[in-house]
């Protein structure tokens, strides 16, 4: 790769066969357009959206149920056909938008393109599309341009800056200058003498040189990298399929050995087929994927009441597992204000309350406000400086208060109202007559203003450019001549300000007379009198605090990955209360230099990472998910689009992210606000508890009546159950109290268990013995009713199915509560704190008892009156269910208290 930071101006012209002063000719563009190409983003041909529609259908589960949907016809059950290939097409559509939506990426990375650019070609200056730019060109930036391709600045004004935050992350505007830079390697964000595609100009102007263009830039990097990250399914998309494969089989298998019982005992070739495949339809949870996305959906919409937007449902279950979140700092850990936290004017410190630029706050010496600056002479001078030698503003935009300029400028102003210091008076008491705009070589920046019969220089700059500059420092109300004391004092507190990461500005100022212009910096800048120091920070988010706190509660790595400095970072990171004695900080020179193997042998010491490109934070992902973990990745700018797409689920921010952030994301955070992750993270924890519950009540009613329909064929009995029964029960006694289920209220100790495994399956095998132990209890009430009508009674067929029937619908209904915690008592969670579930259980149970009471319905449902004695019986063995779990989870709690007890 070249170097073209170390390479002068003219030497870079040699080099690309171009003019630096008149750009190349017509004749030359031409010829390397041809050669080079245009200067667009190239987008990957992706799929037709017909094909993308077929794809949503090969998921194993999905042709089990179109299957199911077949059979269903041939026996004439039109409501469950139709019922499941609504269920089937919903599901399609609703994966076809995801997937649509998800390739849009490229799109938004090509708006961030200008659409045409100021050339100079054969020595005069036109305006030409952006994508006619070949390397060689001498192109012309200034304030807000966007910056056309990759280039090399040869000319620039004073004050000359650029906004790089999408790209390296560093949320401050950065100075750029022409002459070579002299290192070996450097990070991007260190490149000062080029400018970057996707980046724009926030001051100043300039002359640049075209290095590279389209693809070859670092966008057109990072648009490779999105696209050759592959699309992968989520844990719970992963599971459900692996879990349906398995199901189906087993599912097959039992109903398989009652047609052969069945057929054994010499029953009617056709009767016992019909029997079979209504109980192969009714083994299969057909309602498993619309129930799986209705809950998810349901959870998206409170999600979005918590500030998180989600972009592909199944992420909402992933974010539940999550281990680690690895976060950009600027704007998702930090406020992205600037915000002055200490002042030293007067040999004194005071602290300044409040942060970002709402002027709420106040300024303390020694805890008590400063409420009069008369007795603080320095102090008032020094914000006085931080107003007059300033160009932002403060704005109240949406009753929020924003700064138009500087944000260093706009967090003095903010600090000095504060104090009931406004730039408006000020500026009108202290007219403005002369400026020495800021330098990268001065370090300082002068105003001059009308004070009185004379003029005034007020200065600010870096304490390092300050301080040799000023011969005398005002304490108290008097001004005297700086001793060494004083230099030692003032460095002191400089370096107690820089190792908190804090950026310091020094103030100073100068009594010019009636002295006329022109002022020169070296002139002016001279024999100062020092007022004192500001330290600011972009502060961290007091609610990322706690929420980086719960998330170590919750078993969750948090991670900083940022283009800012280290020290910077590491301090952020130490506030935040994730860095400690055993953290490690890498910065990216540091990451190049470790092979693949040390790195991933090194990322779960590292907490920071800072400095970093675009590759780092896709290595960092991609090490982190190496050991397994399910790594959350969250950002704003276009630097971190491809590591948010590589994560098991990406982040974007919603108020400051780019476009393409956005595009290749799972979920939006609206608020820009780390803490409304961790309420994302909650949710999907709980999402997912949910749906192990009603997975866990539909296979163990499933259970049920497969165990019913075994057990009376090994017996020797008659069928217990008509098809129109199982078809029945599947559709509506199981269905509603199951899609209640999944909007079941969390449980309250959710964020206090540690992630479960990404790789542990929907169904462990104590599970699968639960759940077969609690179908065997349901099938038994059920018999016990077949059996008491049938052989005590003495009863008919058909009233004999009706009782069973009947039975093993509403002891279902009621097992639905005991799925709501297999560990806590149903009357300890309340039985009424779901009363979508008490809706749904009373609607069902309503459903079933019109079904064996109307006579119309009896016909249809081949079901007989009851007499008193059958309902006495059937109300015992129907609720007998919820007493029996109530009693083995009652075992359970005192079983636990005592491994407890003894443990302690």
């Amino acid at each position: 790769m070249t170097r073209w930071w170390q390479i002068g101006v003219d030497e870079l012209g040699r080099i690309l066969k171009t003019d630096v002063q008149s750009g190349l000719t017509e004749q030359e563009a031409k010829r390397r357009l041809s050669e080079h190409g245009p200067n667009q983003l190239r987008e990957k041909k992706g799929k037709h959206p017909f094909f993308l529609f077929l794809d949503q259908f090969r998921d194993f589960m999905i042709w089990v149920l179109i299957g199911a949907a077949l059979v269903s016809g041939f026996l004439r059950e039109w409501v469950d056909t139709v019922a499941i290939l609504v269920i089937v097409l919903l599901n399609a559509i609703m994966g076809f938008i995801q997937t649509y939506r998800a390739e849009k990426s490229l799109a938004a990375l090509k708006r961030m393109s200008n659409p045409s650019s100021k050339v100079i070609r054969d020595g005069r200056r036109m305006m030409i599309p952006s994508a006619d730019l070949v390397p060689g060109d001498l192109v012309e930036i200034e304030a807000g341009d966007n910056v056309p391709a990759d280039c090399r600045i040869s000319w620039h004004s004073a004050n000359f800056a650029v906004q790089e935050a999408s790209l390296t992350g560093e949320s401050e505007a950065v100075e750029k200058k022409s002459e070579a830079i002299l290192k070996e390697d450097l990070p991007l964000g260190d490149r000062i003498n080029m400018a970057f595609m996707g980046t724009s100009v926030v001051a100043g102007k300039a002359r640049a040189v075209i290095l590279s263009t389209g693809m070859s830039t670092e966008l057109g990097r990072i648009a490779d990298m999105i696209q050759a990250i592959p699309q992968e399914t989520t844990p719970l998309q992963r599971k459900l399929e692996q879990f349906g494969k398995w199901l189906v089989l087993l599912c097959f298998g039992l109903v398989g050995l009652v047609f052969l019982m069945e057929w054994l005992r010499g029953g009617r070739l056709i009767e016992i087929f019909l029997t079979s495949v209504s109980l192969a339809v009714a083994a299969i949870p057909e309602g498993l994927p619309a129930v799986v996305t209705i809950a998810l959906a349901l959870g998206v919409q409170r999600m979005v009441r918590r500030n998180a937007l989600i972009r592909k449902l199944p992420s909402v279950e992933t974010l539940g597992c999550a281990t680690v979140i690895s976060s950009d700092k600027t704007g998702t850990l930090t406020k992205n204000e600037m915000t002055v936290q200490f002042l030293y004017a007067g040999g004194r410190t005071y602290r300044v309350t409040g942060i970002g630029y709402e002027p709420d706050g106040e300024i303390q010496l020694d805890a008590e406000t400063v409420r009069d600056l008369g007795g603080h002479a320095a102090l008032q001078q020094t914000l006085l400086c931080g107003v007059l030698c300033n160009g932002a503003r403060l704005v109240r935009a949406e009753s929020q208060m924003t700064v138009a300029g500087d944000p260093t400028e706009g967090a003095l102003l903010t600090a000095a109202a504060k104090a009931g210091m406004h730039k408006e008076e000020t500026d009108a008491d202290f007219p403005f007559a002369d400026e020495i705009p800021f330098d990268s070589d001065r370090k300082r920046m002068t105003v001059l203003r009308h004070e009185g019969t004379g003029v005034t220089a007020f200065v600010k700059g870096a304490p390092d450019a300050v301080f040799p500059a000023c011969t005398r420092i005002l304490i108290d109300d008097t001004v005297r001549d700086m001793t060494d004391a004083d230099r030692e004092a003032l460095r002191a507190a400089n370096d107690r300000f820089g190792n908190e990461a804090m950026r310091v500005l020094a103030f100073a100022r100068r009594e010019m007379g009636k002295a006329q212009g022109p002022h020169t910096a070296d002139g002016t800048e001279r024999d100062l009198t020092f007022l004192g120091l500001a330290a600011m920070i972009d502060p961290p988010r007091e609610e990322a605090k706690k929420a980086i706190a719960a998330c170590r509660t919750a078993g969750i790595r948090t991670v900083m990955i940022t283009g800012d400095h280290r020290s910077t970072a590491v301090a952020i990171a130490t506030h935040l209360g994730f860095f400690d004695g055993d953290s490690k900080a890498l910065t990216g020179e540091e990451l190049d230099r470790l092979d693949e193997q040390t790195f991933r042998n090194q990322v779960r010491s590292v907490s920071v990472y800072a400095r970093v490109s675009p590759e780092h934070k896709l290595r960092i992902v991609r090490a982190w998910r190496s050991h397994g973990e399910v790594t959350a990745m969250t950002g704003d700018g276009v630097n971190d689009a491809p590591a948010v797409k590589e994560a098991d689920i990406g982040v974007a921010m919603g108020i400051t992210g780019t476009d393409v952030t956005k595009e290749v994301s799972d979920m939006i955070v609206t608020d820009d606000n780390f803490a409304s992750i961790v309420s994302a993270v909650e949710e999907g924890r709980g999402i997912y508890d949910n749906i192990k519950k009603f997975i866990h009540f539909l296979l163990s009613c499933n259970a049920g009546e497969i165990l019913v329909m075994f057990l009376a064929s090994l017996a020797g009995m008659p069928v217990p159950l008509l098809p129109i029964h199982i078809l029945w029960m599947n559709l509506v006694t199981d269905g509603l109290p199951a899609l209640a289920l999944g909007v079941d209220p969390p449980d309250r100790n959710l964020m206090r268990q540690p992630p479960r495994p990404s790789d542990e399956p929907v169904m462990t095998r104590s599970h699968a013995l639960r759940i077969l132990l609690q179908g065997a209890m349901l099938a038994a009430c059920s018999l016990a009713a077949f059996v008491f009508v049938l052989f005590v009674e003495g009863e008919g067929i058909q009233r004999a199915r009706t009782a069973a029937f009947i039975v093993i619908s509403v002891s279902q209904l009621f097992h639905a509560f005991n799925c709501r915690n297999q560990r806590e008592s149903l009357f300890t969670i309340g039985v009424f704190s779901n009363p979508k579930l008490v809706l749904a259980v009373l609607v069902s149970f309503g459903l079933q008892i019109a079904v064996v009471t109307i006579p119309f319905l009896q016909r249809v449902f081949k079901t007989a009156s009851l007499t008193l004695i059958d309902w006495g019986m059937i109300v015992l063995l129907s609720t007998l269910p919820l007493w029996l779990m109530e009693a083995v989870k009652w075992a359970q709690r005192r079983r636990e208290g005592k491994i407890s007890a003894k443990a302690a």
